[in-house]
């Protein structure tokens, strides 16, 4: 863990940035595949990493670099390693740092694509799962094994806004000599610092908040430089690269993450409270609220509750669909993260994929209705669900 030498605002501005002799004050966008090198030699040494510098922008490219340095300050991580994808990181994280026969233990709170790279993927290639609930420390204590290599979490969890306590889970994993990855896509580091906690590796879908306006796809793996200097040498062969105008995208919009995750928070916080006063909602799941299980964890773990909040309906999948295709400002689509507020139905969308018994086991019913709160004037956002919820 790297500490930062400036504050989260200061670093989300200035960090990572390298300046060409134009004295451009806006960060260039270097959109090119390959660059020039002065002599053969030259070339050689950047090719065997003699001298640094740029290569080929499969793995070196500096609009890239500019990304990984900024969010790695945010993170307070040693590196960060970027992707094309969230899926991408994840991939190339567990692609690089496992072995076959390694044996990894997941929460059943994760994202329902995760879920196929665990079960249609990486176990083809030799890794072993085992799925444990996310917040029962003795069932990670019990999945452990001799091959056991990593706990990997999605904290809060998507959709249902399960908390794991960080620092415990890590506790655990270190005495094993497990390594912890934290999917931070929820809380960004502008709400959570798994690192700070004892978490060992983060992973990002930069799709979500740290775009924050649905503009574009991408993904990171932060950590120690040991372990990232393997996802970098996965990255620079097998290419999960990160485009350099995805990349410039992202740089820009980290310099307002903390002040977009802050009004996000608030409209959430707002819409949860509402939620839960509606006869026709059964329940509401968001960890601002104090009927969250882990209400106290998340005014401990988090600056703030975060922007997803997901509730069930009385019925079933006809009055979970019903809602949705009522609103006409809300977008009906299954990403998150964006200004714009979006709601979906996990069951039949981002968890759709499981089984029934997989979906049933994590808490995946028809009657759940997930929406990421946008920035919309929030009695805009809440008129929009009033028409079917009154």
């Amino acid at each position: 863990m790297n500490k930062p030498t400036k504050k989260f605002n200061t670093n989300a501005i200035r960090e990572g940035i390298h300046m060409t002799e134009e004295g451009e004050h806006s960060e260039a966008m270097f959109l090119t595949s390959s660059f020039v090198f002065k002599t053969a030699k030259q070339a050689a040494d950047r090719f065997q990493n003699v001298e640094k510098g740029n290569v080929y922008s499969r793995f070196t490219n500096p609009s890239v670099r500019t990304f990984e340095e900024r969010l790695a300050s945010l993170e307070g991580a040693e590196q960060c390693v970027a992707t094309s994808s969230g899926m991408s990181a994840m991939l190339s994280c567990f692609m690089s740092l496992c072995q076959p026969g390694d044996h990894i233990v997941v929460s059943r709170s994760i994202f329902g694509t995760s879920v196929q790279l665990f079960n249609n993927i990486l176990k083809r290639w030799g890794l072993n799962i085992t799925y444990v609930d996310l917040k029962k420390d003795l069932e990670w204590k019990s999945a452990i094994t001799d091959k056991t290599k990593f706990f990997f979490v999605e904290t809060p969890s998507n959709p249902l806004t399960e908390l794991c306590d960080i620092s415990s889970l890590a506790a655990i994993a270190h005495e094993s000599n497990i390594k912890l990855i934290v999917d931070n896509c929820f809380c960004t580091p502008a709400l959570q610092k798994p690192l700070l906690l004892g978490a060992d590796i983060i992973i990002h879908s930069a799709t979500k908040y740290l775009d924050g306006q649905g503009r574009c796809l991408g993904g990171a793996v932060l950590g120690r430089k040991e372990d990232m200097a393997d996802v970098y040498g996965f990255l620079r062969t097998a290419g999960p690269t990160l485009s350099a105008f995805n990349a410039w995208v992202f740089t820009k919009s980290l310099e307002t993450l903390n002040i977009r995750m802050q009004a996000h928070s608030a409209n959430a916080m707002l819409l949860a409270e509402w939620l839960e006063a509606q006869k026709k909602v059964k329940k509401v799941f968001y960890p601002g609220l104090e009927s969250h299980p882990q209400f106290a964890l998340a005014k401990t773990q988090q600056s703030l509750p975060g922007g997803v909040l997901s509730f069930e309906v009385n019925g079933g999948i006809t009055e979970a669909w019903s809602l949705i295709d009522s609103t006409k400002l809300l977008s009906i689509t299954a990403n998150l993260g964006d200004v714009k507020t979006t709601i979906t139905h996990p069951s039949t969308t981002t968890h759709s994929r499981l089984s029934d018994q997989e979906r049933v086991e994590a808490g995946i019913n028809d009657n759940l209705v997930r929406v990421a709160v946008g920035l919309e004037d929030i009695d805009d956002i809440i008129g929009d669900l009033n028409y079917l919820l009154k």
